[in-house]
Parts: C-alpha cells; structure tokens; sequence
C-alpha cells in the first residue's frame, strides 16, 4: 500500500479532508510534508486537532518524508500524503520520492495569484513548478472531494496562460 493519494491542498488537513477524502480513501494515516509546518509546533498541534480519530498523523519535513517513504515505514498502511504546494511535490520527487499522479486541490489568494479555477490561484512560481512535475511525467488532476469528475488540471493552467 503506502500512499495511496497525493493532494496539494494549502490548508493541509481540514473539515473535507476529514470528513470526505479520509473516508473515501479509507487511510490510516494522513502525511503533511512540509518544511515550514514541521518546523512550527504550534501549527502541527492545531493539524493534528483537527485530524479524524483513529488516522495517525505524521508532519515532518520533506527530507524526513522522503527517508520514511524510501525506507518503506509504511508500506502497510494507507497513506493520504498532503502538500502545501507543488514546489513541495517537486522537491519530494527530487528526494527519491515517486509520484506518478497528483490532486490539485485548494490553493488561496496570495499577492501575484492569479485564479485559474474557483478554489485555485496560482503564482508565477506555482505555474512554473507545476509545468516541471507536467514535465516529470506527473499527472496533475483537478478535484475537490471524491466524488467530483476527475479533471485534467493542466487544462485549466493552459487557459490561465493562453
């Protein structure tokens, strides 16, 4: 098993991760790999709080991720790996990681976003770290809870930049 989804979702873990993609995935154990967050204790208490009970948590750098993953440390267990952007998918990929398909899910208003789909603004760094992972091979789908159509994501980044 290990992951079995990978989803780039600015707030992390929250109420539709919970309630909706914890469920429909049946995971044990929700993965946040990102610097920032692992390194801010309060941040991870917060995510963790608001993680279903009964779903370990793991909120480590992408380096620790990376070793974890390699090492095989859950290879029994039904992963739900979250992102906080795709520079992070980048990076984890560029750690060993392998990630063939990716859900681009929530991604806020930050200065110079542009929104490309209701709940997606990207920056000129997420446009070009999202052309990189197009350009690894990954497939980048566009959806927001389980039972949405699953969409290209590269569709919408297309029209963004057309």
């Amino acid at each position: 098993m290990g992951i079995v989804h990978v989803r780039i979702d600015d707030r992390l873990i929250h109420g539709q991760v919970a309630a909706f993609w914890c469920n429909s995935l049946k995971i044990d154990r929700i993965m946040v790999a990102n610097d920032k967050v692992a390194s801010d204790d309060m941040q991870k208490s917060v995510l963790r709080l608001v993680a279903p009970p009964g779903i370990r948590t793991s909120i480590i750098s992408k380096e620790t991720a990376a070793a974890n993953i390699k090492a095989g440390k859950y290879e029994t267990q039904r992963v739900f790996l979250i992102l906080k952007n795709p520079k992070d998918a980048y990076e984890l990929i560029n750690l060993g990681v392998d990630l063939k398909t990716i859900n681009v899910g929530n991604m806020a208003h930050r200065e110079g976003a542009i929104q490309i789909k209701t709940n997606i603004k990207v920056t000129k760094e997420d446009i070009e770290y999202f052309l990189k992972l197009k350009e690894m091979g990954v497939e980048l789908t566009a959806k927001m809870i389980p039972d949405d159509p699953e969409t290209d994501f590269m569709d919408y980044l297309k029209k963004a930049l057309d």
